[in-house]
């Protein structure tokens, strides 16, 4: 998708229709909402991409979600900033590790971007 603001609904709607069809529960659809709408943020506002990559799949009870960016210069691996909680801007990752089982980041293949994934606990009808 491309690397702009109004691209974070769009991802959004996409998951959310997805996991409606694998039958998973509101409460699950709200969370993994919620999470996609942070990394993907994240990705827009600290790297250069151009455009992000936004993957959900169903592993085991958990829902892996994977943003992919492009990187940039002086982009960085996330990491929760001290004190931010508290603060207006700067809480996303605090939510993502609440809301998430475990969640983290690595290279992409090629080297120039970063993978942000998080895996939520799932709970549906699907047995996928």
């Amino acid at each position: 998708m491309p690397a702009r603001s109004t691209s974070v609904a769009e991802a959004r709607r996409r998951v959310s229709a997805l996991l409606r069809e694998w039958g998973a529960d509101q409460q699950v659809r709200d969370d993994v909402e919620l999470v996609v709408s942070e990394v993907f943020t994240n990705a827009i506002r600290h790297t250069d991409s151009e455009k992000i990559g936004c993957e959900v799949a169903l592993v085991g009870a958990h829902i892996r979600i994977e943003i992919t960016d492009e990187g940039g210069p002086g982009a960085s691996a996330p990491h929760v900033q001290p004190g931010s909680v508290d603060k207006e801007c700067g809480r996303g990752l605090f939510l993502v590790g609440a809301l998430s089982d475990g969640w983290g980041s690595r290279p992409t293949g090629n080297g120039r971007g970063r993978v942000v994934w998080a895996d939520l606990p799932y709970t549906g009808t699907a047995t996928r």
